[in-house]
């Protein structure tokens, strides 16, 4: 039997020479699915999807956020309103803070995490 799957391909970064853990983390009861990164200049990242659905994230490090995104709102800690995105964005998260977001297509990130 000969299958063909559609696949939709969505490319926000080319990172070479890395390593990275086959385990995945696992958030949200499997709603939030990333992999962690560790590039050449010891800095970490993690890739990953959020499905469709309500999140609240602590970021105990600093955070560089890039969302590939059409469909989603986004609220940082300490602000009255939701953002509403609608293209591309990245968004930096302090840390020892959080933020919320509203997911309402699948999306695909990268999380940049900083010691400082």
């Amino acid at each position: 039997m000969n299958r063909k799957n559609k696949i939709e391909v969505f490319q926000m970064n080319n990172f070479k020479n890395v390593d990275f853990y086959q385990l995945a983390n696992i958030y949200f009861e499997g709603k939030v699915i990333s992999r962690n990164l560790f590039l050449k200049d010891s800095s970490k990242k993690t890739l990953g999807m959020i499905l469709i659905g309500e999140y609240d994230f602590n970021t105990p490090s600093k955070e560089l956020i890039e969302i590939d995104s059409e469909k989603l709102n986004l609220k940082l800690k300490g602000e009255d309103y939701w953002k509403s995105i609608t293209e591309d964005m990245k968004f930096n998260v302090p840390k020892n803070s959080s933020f919320n977001l509203e997911v309402l297509e699948l999306e695909n990130y990268t999380c940049s995490y900083f010691d400082n």
